[in-house]
């Protein structure tokens, strides 16, 4: 197992913006360049909360909880069928473009935009973008902020789920157990990798047997709720050792700090075969597979009574 410091000399906003060439916003889009667009994107507000003290105007409310699983597996990906009326629900439509917005305070914050954003991609959007900084940031760039709700109207979709970027148990056990090539990337801060910490709905603190250390934390820089755009593509690739063909699967505790690993490998460094284990260790924990750097008894006791994402 391996922990790495993530080199900040590279661009990956040249990466992401020749995504926007084909004439979508890209994956990434800064509060000005939407205020600026001449697209006519749906703007997806994924805050649990702080909606109707203020938003984008014309924001519709869809709140992350939408996207998310049970309590006791909170990073189960929702039926299709739930997912699908959540879509026609809040209006949206695989022909027009969607950009979603989370609030923006914390680094944290980021993995819900891109975990919303890694479910509608594998649900057949394809014209995707995430606000960086999120509602704080457009705030933060003197933008206006409306209080008026919208109702969108209802439509009616047919959508079936591209496990393309998805990492389910039985593949990352057969990574483990070296039935198929892969890499598990841990992206969890440093504790809940070496076991010193545990999410609550987690049967088993640890990691994954061969896991590496990457946490989402390195994407971004310090004290920024925005993601960097400067990571050095190549080191980061030769680090990991991903070589061409790999599978490269990035966990958490429950798919949301994975997120933003995924999102940042994938959709902004262009790495091919990046998946998300959308369960992560809440799910894996709960079978009887092996587990790395499990701590002793009083050691797991205390790591029970913290938690995280």
């Amino acid at each position: 197992m391996l922990r790495m410091k993530v080199a900040i000399t590279t661009s990956l906003a040249t990466l992401a913006a020749t995504t926007a060439l084909a004439g979508d916003l890209g994956p990434l889009i800064t509060p000005v360049e939407l205020s600026e667009t001449s697209e006519s994107p749906i703007i997806l507000d994924v805050r649990d909360e702080g909606f109707d003290a203020g938003h984008i105007e014309g924001a519709v409310s869809a709140p992350y909880g939408r996207f998310r699983g049970p309590s006791n597996n909170p990073g189960e990906v929702p039926p299709v069928a739930q997912l699908e009326a959540t879509y026609e629900d809040l209006g949206l439509s695989l022909d027009r473009p969607v950009v979603i917005v989370s609030q923006g305070d914390t680094d944290t914050d980021f993995g819900a935009a891109a975990r919303v954003y890694w479910t509608l991609k594998s649900s057949g959007f394809t014209q995707l973008s995430v606000l960086n900084g999120g509602a704080t940031g457009w705030v933060n760039a003197g933008l206006p902020v409306s209080t008026e709700a919208i109702a969108p109207a209802k439509t009616d979709l047919s959508i079936t789920w591209n496990d393309t970027w998805t990492a389910g148990t039985d593949q990352v056990n057969n990574v483990i157990a070296g039935k198929a090539g892969g890499k598990l990337i841990d992206s969890r801060p440093t504790a809940f990798f070496e076991g010193k910490k545990a999410h609550p709905a987690a049967a088993r603190p640890g990691t994954l047997p061969g896991a590496q250390s990457l946490p989402y934390t390195e994407f971004f820089r310090p004290g920024a709720t925005a993601i960097g755009s400067d990571t050095d593509v190549a080191a980061l690739k030769a680090k990991l050792g991903i070589e061409e063909g790999d599978a490269v699967v990035s966990f958490c505790n429950t798919g949301h700090w994975a997120a933003t690993d995924w999102f940042a490998m994938s959709e902004l460094a262009g790495i091919e075969n990046v998946k998300l284990y959308p369960g992560s260790m809440v799910e894996y924990s709960q079978t009887d597979g092996e587990m790395a750097n499990q701590p002793g008894l009083i050691a797991n006791f205390l790591s029970q009574i913290t938690g995280g994402n």
